[in-house]
């Protein structure tokens, strides 16, 4: 089957974009490699999306997901591979060997999250390692876990974690914060977080599961025991598997403004994965709604 649009990724962006494509008309198909919602679904609140105060990252993308049903969207939960985008026909193929064709793209995949890549880490992923803690947390409850981070995601986890945890130990490597002021005011008053800063993890220790963090400060070496540590240092782009059709920037993202468009005809970037100031849950939404209304002009 030719499809009129294939749009990968399942966030924000991406669902958003496969809203505004089937209510235009056209044939669409969304591949997703993993749960579909993307990083909201980390999160235990959102605050800072217009009309919709404190509803879940989950709840958020179960009401999008309604929608897209609705609106009778083909879902294939498929990992892509490879990339073929300079023919007037695209073509997509997954991790399964299947093909697909489409004459316009939306590339929307997002983000991953980074990695400290340090002794230990790998060792423990998933027995003490995490970078959720709205998925994980409470495997945890009345313990003592870490949070590694100093920006928004590391203190919101950091704050969902201290409802739960015995205590939580803030790790970050600088002597002040990168969040919004609001939420370091909020930190400063739960008493059951605890702040290393500036401090380094150097290691990660334990024996079948995570036991403790080794820490470095500037009074030396330090051993913070924890049941568990959740990493909140960042994301870098999923756009490796396009070097070879579309411009990357220093950093990995799709090179593209406001218009969602790429260089090449017909092919277009929305959500975190392009270059841009902000990236917010609104900016991923608005990002979808642009790239849909190109391709339906492009294709029309």
């Amino acid at each position: 089957m030719l499809y009129d649009l294939i749009i990968v990724g399942g966030g924000i962006a991406g669902l958003t974009a496969a809203i505004y494509a089937r209510r235009g008309g056209l044939n669409t198909l969304l591949l997703e490699g993993g749960a579909p919602g993307g990083q909201i679904i980390a999160s235990p609140e959102l605050e800072n999306y217009p009309a919709l105060p404190k509803v879940s990252g989950v709840a958020f993308v179960q009401r999008l997901l309604e929608q897209t049903a609705a609106l009778e969207l083909e879902i294939k939960y498929e990992t892509v591979s490879k990339l073929h985008l300079t023919e007037e026909i695209k073509e997509v193929e997954t991790a399964s060997g299947a093909k697909y064709q489409a004459r316009t793209i939306i590339w929307a995949a997002g983000l991953v999250a980074r990695r400290l890549d340090c002794p230990g880490e790998e060792q423990f992923l998933g027995r003490g390692v995490s970078f959720c803690a709205a998925c994980d947390g409470m495997l945890y409850k009345g313990k003592d876990v870490a949070v590694i981070g100093g920006g928004n995601t590391a203190l919101e986890e950091a704050l969902f974690l201290s409802k739960i945890c015995l205590h939580v130990h803030l790790v970050h490597r600088r002597d002040s914060f990168r969040a919004e002021a609001a939420l370091v005011q909020k930190i400063k008053q739960r008493p059951n977080i605890v702040l290393h800063m500036p401090a380094q993890v150097s290691r990660f220790e334990g024996n079948k599961r995570l036991e403790q963090l080794v820490l470095q400060t500037p009074d030396g070496r330090e051993v913070l025991p924890t049941a568990a540590v959740f990493q909140a240092i960042g994301k870098l782009p999923s756009n490796q598997i396009l070097s070879d059709n579309l411009a990357l920037d220093a950093s990995g993202y799709v090179i593209a403004g406001e218009d969602c468009c790429t260089a090449l005809p017909g092919v277009y970037v929305a959500g975190d994965c392009r270059t841009k100031p902000l990236r917010q849950l609104i900016t991923a939404a608005a990002d979808g709604a642009v790239a849909a209304s190109r391709a339906i002009a492009y294709l029309h």
